[in-house]
């Protein structure tokens, strides 16, 4: 069926639980292979369902695999003449419970979900307690050994500014469009009365794992895998081998994109 003519761009906010998906980017041949789901080919297939046909859809970030979001931006092109709340209204109907979009708003032609994006913020979860989550269970990292909050919190100052990030990338990532990001804020912080400890990262873009491989790197600095002061040197040397340890999908969390 041919594509829909390109007529209204529209913007969508979704929000989304990752467990079950292989992040958001389709991949056709891996999902065919073993069955994998995305959460882009769920929304492309209510999209589909709505308009009867293909519409293009294009995501701000490709999250990993089981990780959330609560503010995943991305936009499509058609040529219905549905409403925004009718759009919006029509697609949470057809999409399974744990994708749900938010808002559906037109924006301009020239809008670009991941090239428009000025910042994306996103937050990692830890949950620092003896007992395992149950309530949250999915949704943080569970470290049962006590974390140096304080500690975690003057290493991230050093991330914050413009820097080469290549440390922080997965070995091997393809480096198109180079490592070097700016990160405007880095906060840790401790809420006492669960035990939970956020990570809260807002940069003008982000690396292949870049938060996942920053959080593991505080968390074995909290820890004491990883001495007072490696941050900076870790920075310095651009090479992963020194970072520390990945932290798991499940605590990260795309909050926002800002444009």
């Amino acid at each position: 069926m041919p594509p829909l003519t390109e007529q209204r761009n529209i913007k969508l906010v979704l929000e989304y639980d990752g467990g079950r998906y292989s992040g958001w980017q389709r991949q056709n041949r891996k999902e065919k292979a073993r069955g994998e789901k995305t959460v882009e080919r769920s929304v492309s297939a209510a999209l589909r369902r709505l308009f009867g046909r293909e519409a293009r859809l294009t995501g701000a970030g490709r999250t990993d695999a089981g990780v959330h979001a609560r503010g995943q931006v991305a936009n499509v092109r058609i040529s219905s003449k549905l409403s925004c709340d009718r759009i919006q209204q029509a697609l949470n109907a057809f999409l399974p419970g744990d994708i749900s979009v938010l808002s559906a708003s037109e924006v301009p032609g020239a809008f670009h979900s991941r090239f428009s994006a000025k910042s994306k913020h996103y937050r990692y979860s830890i949950l620092n307690r003896r007992a395992p989550p149950a309530l949250l269970r999915g949704k943080v990292h569970h470290c049962s050994y006590k974390l140096d909050v304080d500690l975690m919190r003057r290493e991230a100052r050093e991330l914050r500014g413009r820097h080469d990030f290549r440390a922080f990338q997965n070995a091997g990532s393809p480096r198109k469009g180079g490592t070097v990001r700016n990160m405007l804020s880095v906060e840790v912080k401790l809420n006492r009365a669960d035990g939970i400890i956020s990570i809260d990262m807002k940069a003008d873009g982000f690396l292949y794992n870049m938060a996942r491989n920053i959080a593991g790197t505080l968390i074995d600095i909290g820890r004491g895998r990883l001495p007072a002061g490696s941050t900076a040197g870790i920075l310095e040397s651009q090479d992963r081998r020194f970072a520390g340890q990945s932290a798991p999908a499940c605590g990260l969390c795309l909050v926002e994109v800002k444009y």
